[in-house]
């Protein structure tokens, strides 16, 4: 019993691991009200050992700036902004960090998820921890 056990453990942590991998990489941003094309953002793994996901590509205005951003991004260039921060592995999803809307210069609690069945990314953002009052956004390979 407790080698089925053990088994079973070992089986769950390589497919939680298969997941959060396929979260690695540069992903098409798509906003979800109007279905436009926004940027690239590339996510990764620092050597903090948390997640990360910086622009790098924009669609449209190559050259915005973040000027309703309110802390240190305030007016800097979105390109190369890193917008998703202090990520962290749960399971089979990167949870625990924030997301930032260079549009509106929010920042929201995140929840990053590989669909397998999709092939997308789905991004919870929401204003409070448990992803309660937020919305879904999806993000597919370019």
């Amino acid at each position: 019993m407790k080698r089925l056990a053990f088994i079973l453990l070992l089986f769950c942590s390589f497919s939680a691991f298969s997941q959060v991998s396929n979260i690695v990489g540069s992903w098409k941003t798509i906003d979800d009200k109007t279905g436009e094309e926004k940027s690239i953002v590339s996510i990764y793994k620092a050597d903090d050992g948390k997640y990360y996901g910086k622009i790098e590509k924009l669609f449209q205005n190559p050259d915005g700036k973040c000027v309703n951003c309110k802390d240190s991004n305030k007016d800097k260039p979105i390109l190369g902004m890193v917008i998703i921060t202090d990520m962290r592995e749960k399971g089979d999803k990167l949870d625990g960090g924030f997301i930032l809307d260079p549009a509106n210069g929010e920042k929201y609690y995140v929840t990053i998820t590989y669909e397998k069945a999709t092939g997308r990314l789905k991004l919870r953002g929401s204003i409070d921890k448990l992803g309660v009052l937020g919305r879904n956004q999806y993000w597919v390979k370019p």
